[in-house]
């Protein structure tokens, strides 16, 4: 049974941070799927690959698979670099702009 352990990168469509500060431990998929030829529908008997634990630090999601007999692979996330300027969102709407505000 092998698992990955990770911290989740935030949504493409948003510019917030939440659900990213949590360790996920998923199970990694132990037999492809198959195609239901009645209904067309993608099924699996692997139950485990549904499954994803979530842990409030990267220590415990490493603890939890070591006590349980889990092979876990760790991946490190890549962090951003934060956009901040320095006179922030209020800067666009100042009054000592030097050139008009465009798009």
């Amino acid at each position: 049974m092998i698992a990955r352990i990770y911290q989740p990168a935030r949504n493409a469509m948003t510019s917030g941070q939440a659900k990213t500060k949590t360790w996920i431990l998923e199970f990694a998929q132990a037999s492809a799927r198959d195609i239901d030829p009645l209904m067309g529908w993608t099924g699996s008997d692997d139950t485990q690959s549904q499954i994803k634990l979530r842990f409030s630090s990267k220590q415990a999601a490493i603890e939890y698979a070591k006590e349980n007999g889990i092979d876990a692979q760790v991946t490190e996330p890549q962090k951003r670099k934060p956009n901040i300027r320095a006179g922030g969102y209020g800067d666009n709407f100042a009054t000592h702009r030097k050139g008009p505000w465009t798009h």
